[in-house]
Order: structure tokens, then C-alpha cells, then sequence
């Protein structure tokens, strides 16, 4: 299976167009502020002919797994930090005949709340990490559901790794409803992969983060 991406190249660092925050140009800001927050293109081919659906997530693998530090002024979160996952896009049951997800298909913009989870016409939404980590926050808590962009924190020594990933599966749909996340995507794809592809993206806002 095949994977391609007009807007992202394997490897390299993904352009501020598809994030969620960039690094600030008006210091009323703060360090960072909203960016455009388009989903980008992806494209895939050669999949096995028992493809019945398909699903697609994107996951940062650097995220700190504590929030001692982050977007502290005058502090840094260590390279040598502990790290988990972050879900960015979490889209499942896309019909066997769609082997395109079009620029900002998914999202075009920042949606303070968070855009619905639940059916598309391009698939089927599930809640990405955002909604976890603006919990609490008055004017961005709830549900963000598809694709929201990346927005490492802005003290992060570490440049985080977006992997996006696209999988065939031999079922129609995974039987998901209501309110779920990568994780359970995850669960219910067990056992019914029959193929995967990955693009691997990088993005950071601390100008001194390395990888």
C-alpha cells in the first residue's frame, strides 16, 4: 500500500498551513497563536482487493506525558522527557471506493469547542487528543472531533513527529458510535488490517527544539 501526500513529505517539517498554532507575530499573542489549521491532502493506492474500508489517524509520538513546565515562561520541557501519544485526527469508515481526503477537507481554521464528531460525507469522526487537553479552559473546552493541527508546546526542546496514517481494512465499517478516540479506533481495527501506510511529519514552535 501506498501512501502520498501533496502537502506533506515523508521526513520532513510540516508547513504552518496545516497547524493548529504557529509561532506568534504580534507578542500581544504570546508566543504562539492560531494557525490555519487545514487537514492535508492524502492520497493512497495499491491496497489489497479486499479492502472494504479504510481509516485514518494522525498521531503525535512526543508529547509530554506530564504538564510540569509546558508553556511556562522562563522554563523548558526537557528533551529527556517522558512521552505518550497524541491524537490529531481520528477519521474511520471511509468507503472502500474513496482513496482521497482533499486540502482542508477535514478542517479550514481553528473551531474554538471543537468541530462534531460523528458521520461525513468523507468518513466518520472520532474525538481527537484536543479535547482532553483544553479541558477546563472557558473559552476552548469540548469535543474536537476530525483533524486539528499540530501545536507542540512552545517550550519544547524536543521536535515532535506527527505520523499520519492510513489503514485498509477488510470491514465495512468498525461498528463505532457516539463519543471515541484513536485509541478505541485502534482496538476495534485489531485483527481486521490488512494493509498500512505512513507519512511522518515534523513541527515545532520553540526555536531552539532538535530532534
Amino acid at each position: 500500500m501506498k501512501l502520498r501526500s501533496n502537502s506533506l513529505q515523508h521526513g520532513q517539517p510540516i508547513a504552518p498551513q496545516y497547524a493548529f498554532c504557529i509561532p506568534t507575530t504580534h507578542d500581544e499573542n504570546g508566543p504562539v497563536e492560531f494557525g490555519r489549521n487545514m487537514s492535508p491532502h492524502l492520497a493512497w493506492e495499491d491496497f489489497p482487493a479486499a479492502t472494504r474500508s479504510f481509516a485514518v489517524l494522525c498521531v503525535d509520538v512526543d508529547v509530554p506525558a506530564h504538564g510540569e513546565n509546558v508553556n511556562t515562561q522562563g522554563k523548558t520541557v526537557e528533551y529527556g522527557r517522558e512521552r505518550t501519544d497524541f491524537y490529531h485526527w481520528v477519521l474511520v469508515d471511509l468507503p472502500a471506493a474513496r482513496t482521497v481526503l482533499a486540502e482542508a477537507q477535514d478542517s479550514n481554521g481553528v473551531t474554538p469547542r471543537g468541530k462534531p464528531i460523528g458521520p461525513t460525507p468523507h468518513g466518520r469522526r472520532g474525538r481527537n487528543s484536543y479535547t482532553s487537553w483544553f479541558e477546563g479552559d472557558a473559552d476552548m473546552a469540548g469535543t474536537y472531533g476530525g483533524y486539528d493541527g499540530p501545536c507542540p508546546p512552545w517550550n519544547d526542546e524536543r521536535v515532535h513527529r506527527y505520523r499520519f496514517t492510513v489503514y485498509a481494512l477488510d470491514v465495512e465499517n468498525l461498528g463505532l458510535e457516539g463519543d471515541f478516540g484513536g485509541g478505541d479506533a485502534l482496538a476495534k481495527m485489531e485483527g481486521h488490517i490488512l494493509d498500512q501506510a505512513t507519512i511522518e511529519g515534523t513541527y515545532h514552535t520553540y526555536p531552539e527544539a532538535r530532534l
